[in-house]
């Protein structure tokens, strides 16, 4: 069950967002027209820094070498792959859930993984390495397939929410938006001054990573995006409840979700069968139509 506190009612009635635009004409990629030959379920590799990275690549069947499709990184957890991204396997939904909401198969989907420091996977971005990664995967999979470059988005769990949260930060002009999940500011934040679409959500007994993390990195955006400060109401601890906030008078949307649970990627409220994150995250998304 979603409830809505005082800071979200005008910004559904009205949607009076500057930045909420109309569907403007896609900038199409270099790969628009061309036999795509990025089309395997199997990983694709490149080099950054000397270092081998891998990637997984999810394009739908119908895929239409005319049509600009978004494209969306999705980026896994500390010690998870992207191999489990990818299967759903253990904490994760397969491509956090987002392809079952993207019901016009609107966008092709990227799973990285992470670097490997102490036996353990994560993005720690030691200089840049791992932005520099997310920019050869656009590189290579937009001269090879056919992208809106209007439409990029981010989305994560923890530490990869967190590279969510660095992409924000650092890369906020070749973005659309990004959707935080339970992150922090772990991946580095270089500049982040630049405003960007921000959806963040966190649960309040979280203890891996606490909620005043969360927050923290939402509060940095709500500042950029030019929103009114507010505190979002969030649930009570044993309500089994998420609370979706959208903030006022922003030049660029912010939601904040705070819901009751730990540190989860697919929380489910009580009484509901299916996580509410994939279609809190999608909805953001969808505040960005492409052309028709």
């Amino acid at each position: 069950m979603t409830r809505w506190s005082s800071t979200t009612t005008a910004a559904l009635a009205a949607l009076t967002f500057s930045s909420l635009p109309t569907a403007l004409a896609a900038t199409k990629s270099p790969g628009c027209g061309k036999e795509a030959t990025m089309t395997s379920p199997n990983a694709y590799n490149l080099t950054i820094n000397e270092k081998t990275r891998y990637y997984y690549l999810n394009v739908p069947e119908n895929y239409d070498n005319s049509h600009a499709y978004k494209l969306i990184f999705t980026f896994h957890a500390l010690g998870g792959t992207a191999f489990q991204v990818r299967g759903g396997i253990g904490e994760y939904l397969p491509w956090y859930g987002l392809p079952e909401q993207d019901t016009n198969n609107s966008a092709i989907y990227i799973a990285p993984d992470g670097l490997n420091t102490n036996g353990m996977t994560g993005w720690p971005n030691e200089g840049g390495e791992d932005l520099a990664l997310v920019d050869k995967i656009i590189k290579t999979v937009e001269a090879d397939l056919c992208i809106d470059q209007e439409h990029r988005y981010s989305t994560g769990f923890s530490y990869g929410g967190a590279m969510s949260g660095a992409i924000a930060c650092d890369r906020a002009d070749d973005f659309k938006a990004v959707a935080v999940l339970s992150g922090a500011e772990l991946s580095g934040c270089e500049n982040g001054t630049t405003p960007i679409p921000y959806y963040g959500q966190h649960g309040v007994n979280d203890t891996v990573l606490p909620p005043e993390l969360g927050r923290e990195l939402r509060d940095k955006f709500v500042k950029n995006n030019g929103c009114d400060a507010a505190e979002p109401e969030e649930p009570d601890i044993g309500s089994g409840i998420h609370i979706r906030t959208e903030y006022k008078n922003c030049d660029y949307p912010v939601t904040w979700v705070a819901f009751d649970g730990p540190h989860s990627a697919k929380y489910t409220d009580v009484g509901v069968e299916k996580s509410f994150s994939p279609e809190e995250t999608w909805r953001f998304f969808e505040k960005f139509p492409q052309e028709a």
